[in-house]
């Protein structure tokens, strides 16, 4: 039996028999809601504390909750908490859990029955995530941020409490993360290493089978306690590497959603404004919104060594190369227009601190680009040897069209192509002098992206070794700032020194595109490109 057609007969079984207690009772299996969608890379962990790559955070999010979560919007809202309450000095944050909230049923528990989550679960899966033992990615999100002595807390079943070592405004955010999602002892003891395949969690679907590299199959959860909700009957994830062929059961009506433009087939669905063609209107939907990610070309600030005596420590240098490329027209035709040209800061558009208006970054401007390269030595680029760039195989075309429009301005760029793998290690030693990147969030907060340059932080996050005292400065006093619109104010200086110091080239700030089948309903936008599949219907 071909694969495909074993997964529509495990989803007609379960859906049919009902899964244990995971469907609706009584309702016919062509009358059940299944949505499918396709990633690229496959799944390699169902287990909140390895939640590390957008495919495992959407997996997990599918099948686990956390004390929070984020709205369409980003705004931090409860979950399996209540409400909660930080102290005056920023320390103490108590939450006050509901109690209506059950983990799946599962082996684990006593005649196989989920059994309540309190406080104590919270205790144990935040100190699992810091345990040396478990060696989970996330740590770091606690790390010389919560207090040395018992930062996690449950005052009874139903309060819960997180002691932080210093105050930290972007905590409730990071809480909101999928590592932050509650485990059960119980199962942890029972499967131990065996859990990543075997999940136990309270969200909106539970595991019916896990083809590795296959195929990953969800029914309903019948006692999510997140009322009407889900609205589905089942999710089946596909992983298909190949994205023109997704792309084609996308067209066929075998896939529900796919998330990504590939260069491939992006004439085909969208015109150059980046807007779904005609042709494709009512058949299917398309959706982009800003994407908590920022792209740029990074410089090796660390201008000692053999690096002494290298044209790229000249800041206007740096600003020249800011100013010495087209990012609109590059966005209209490599992108189709999906993406927005980086002409602020670092912090994306999409964050309630962006302000474009108040932050002005680098535009197009060739005779000023040809002016600052003059004023630093380098008129029509005579003098300067030529710059290698290091990059991977999927943006060669970006860096391919800036080297381009570079040769205008006298420059010289040499393009080398590697391994990813091989280019984030070269970066981390500061072996990459001038090298292509990007950041996703990994929390909306825009101190996620500035932290790339508080000289303190090691690589990563600080690739570019940027070394700013009055930068510095101001980072640590908006760590300590509670009050939103004094710590954006502070953000906004803090890109205005990068802007100014230009570390790196800022290239765009990043749009989702997600085309799903027009029959699918509920499909939320968010700037940290997570599919929340719960409220979706068909």
């Amino acid at each position: 039996m071909n694969i495909r057609l074993l997964l529509a007969c495990l989803l007609v079984i379960f859906a049919a028999c009902g899964g244990g207690d995971s469907t609706n009772s009584g309702n016919n299996s062509s009358d059940k809601q299944i949505f499918i969608y396709n990633q690229p890379n496959a799944v390699t962990s169902l287990d909140p504390a390895f939640a590390r790559s957008q495919t495992n955070i959407w997996a997990v999010d599918h099948m686990y909750n956390g004390l929070v979560q984020l709205d369409a919007d980003l705004n931090v809202k409860p979950s399996i908490t209540k409400d909660w309450k930080i102290s005056e000095d920023g320390l103490t944050y108590t939450f006050n859990l509901r109690d209506d909230v059950y983990f799946h049923d599962n082996e684990c528990f006593t005649n196989g029955k989920g059994r309540r989550v309190v406080a104590n679960d919270f205790v144990y899966s935040f100190n699992r995530i810091i345990d040396k033992t478990v060696n989970s990615p996330g740590a770091w999100i606690f790390k010389d941020r919560v207090a040395d002595k018992e930062p996690f807390q449950a005052l009874d079943d139903k309060t819960f409490v997180l002691k932080l070592k210093k105050p930290f405004r972007p905590m409730l955010g990071i809480l909101s993360m999928q590592y932050c999602c509650v485990v059960p002892k119980e199962a942890i003891d029972k499967y131990g290493k065996e859990f990543r395949s075997k999940p136990v969690g309270t969200g909106p679907f539970q595991l019916v089978k896990w083809l590795e590299n296959q195929a990953l199959l969800m029914n309903k959860n019948e006692k999510y306690f997140e009322a009407g909700l889900p609205k589905l009957d089942a999710v089946r994830v596909n992983f298909m590497e190949d994205r023109n062929t997704a792309y084609l059961e996308l067209m066929n009506g075998k896939l529900d959603f796919i998330s990504g433009l590939e260069s491939s087939f992006a004439d085909e669905l969208l015109t150059e404004t980046g807007e779904l063609k005609p042709k494709h209107q009512g058949k299917l939907n398309f959706q982009k919104s800003p994407f908590l990610n920022t792209e740029y070309l990074g410089f090796n600030m660390d201008f000692t060594g053999k690096r002494k005596d290298s044209p790229l420590r000249h800041k206007k240098v740096r600003q020249a190369l800011n100013y010495g490329f087209d990012r609109a027209k590059m966005m209209q035709t490599l992108r189709n227009g999906v993406g927005y040209p980086a002409n602020s800061g670092f912090v994306p558009k999409g964050l309630p601190s962006f302000n474009a208006d108040l932050v002005k970054g680098y535009n197009y401007d060739p005779s000023k680009a040809a002016k600052l390269l003059a004023e630093a030595g380098y008129p029509n680029g005579k003098g300067l040897p030529e710059i290698e760039l290091r990059t991977n195989s999927d943006y060669l075309d970006i860096c391919t069209y800036i080297a381009r429009q570079w040769e205008d301005l006298g420059v010289k760029v040499k393009i080398e192509l590697m391994q990813s793998a091989t280019l984030r290690e070269l970066m981390s030693k500061g072996q990459a002098d001038f090298f292509r990147a990007s950041w996703i969030a990994d929390y909306p907060d825009a101190e996620n992206f500035l932290t790339l340059f508080y000289s303190k932080n090691p690589a990563p996050p600080n690739y570019t070794r940027f070394k700013n005292v009055e930068y510095d400065k101001l980072y640590e006093t908006a760590l300590n700032e509670n009050d939103d619109t004094k710590r954006y104010e502070l953000y906004q200086k803090m890109d205005k020194i990068v802007i100014e110091e230009a570390p790196v080239i800022f290239l765009y700030y990043d749009e989702t595109a997600r085309f799903s089948n027009a029959k699918v309903k509920g499909i939320a936008n968010n700037a940290i490109n997570l599919l929340s599949v719960k409220n979706i219907s068909k």
